[in-house]
């Protein structure tokens, strides 16, 4: 093949995957745009005008509001929970060997691939079994189960390149265990920490089907936004998403900065 057609394939290429961003980003791009829309009616699917009002009115909507609060909260406390446990269960698995590993690795993978209607209805058959009432801890639970697998795999992946001779070296130099993990391990793997706990808090925060299951009357903001198609999405949803969005990616960029420093 010539030079020429070479560089007609890259041409093609780049196209073709600026294309497929520009497909993903779309769905995000309406919904930030329709943040601005000035409706007049219930329904907020046509363009209607540009304003600014539907911001300074974010929490005019008690019910969103609780709503939203009960969704960061609740992934706030998941995912805290998910990353004290799957950080141990990743530091584990990476670094030791031990009787029950694999099976250990395969319930880790097992739980990733399970589909969330199976974990959903298996979380509310074990609930009602165990009478237990469904609120808000329920969710956290099943929050918990389907998320630490993925903090699990993130943590694994970090421990397995670290060098071992680093906590060798400060045993040797009088460090105790304790001193060992907290000064040398943990700051290791606090890239796949911090990754494992960011991917915990965003499965949480948009997590609908597990959460439809187990919710009892607790109201999340997923779940806000579907019991509201039928008498129109008010444009606040619009604005939560927007600012989630934005949120998400800050920190992204913040992780990607911090990683390059450090690098």
């Amino acid at each position: 093949m010539s030079m020429r057609g070479f560089r007609l394939g890259d041409r093609l290429l780049h196209a073709y995957t600026w294309l497929v961003v520009l497909w993903l980003s779309s769905p995000i791009a309406v919904m930030i745009l329709f943040g601005f829309n000035d409706k007049k009616s219930k329904s907020n699917t046509s363009w209607q005008g540009f304003t600014l009002k539907w911001y300074g009115e974010l929490f005019s909507i008690s019910d969103l509001t609780t709503a939203l609060r009960n969704s960061l909260v609740i992934a706030l406390v998941s995912t805290i929970i998910t990353v004290v446990i799957g950080t141990m269960l990743g530091l584990a698995v990476g670094r030791y060997r031990f009787r029950g590993q694999g099976a250990t690795n395969f319930l880790v993978f097992a739980a990733i691939s399970t589909p969330e209607l199976v974990m959903g209805a298996s979380l509310l058959s074990l609930f009602v079994s165990g009478n237990l009432p469904r609120n808000a801890n329920t969710i956290i639970i099943a929050h918990v189960l389907f998320s630490l697998s993925f903090v699990v795999v993130t943590v694994r992946a970090r421990v397995i390149t670290l060098d071992p001779s680093m906590e060798e070296a400060a045993r040797d130099l009088g460090a105790s265990a304790w001193g060992t993990f907290r000064q040398v391990t943990l700051p290791a793997v606090m890239p796949g920490v911090a990754a494992g706990a960011m991917l915990a808090f965003a499965l949480s925060i948009d997590d609908y089907v597990v959460t439809s299951f187990v919710n009892g009357s607790t109201i999340t903001f997923p779940l806000w936004i579907v019991g509201s198609v039928k008498t129109g999405i008010p444009p606040q949803v619009n604005v939560m998403g927007t600012l989630i969005f934005g949120v998400g990616v800050l920190i992204a960029v913040a992780n990607a900065v911090a990683a390059r420093r450090r690098a």
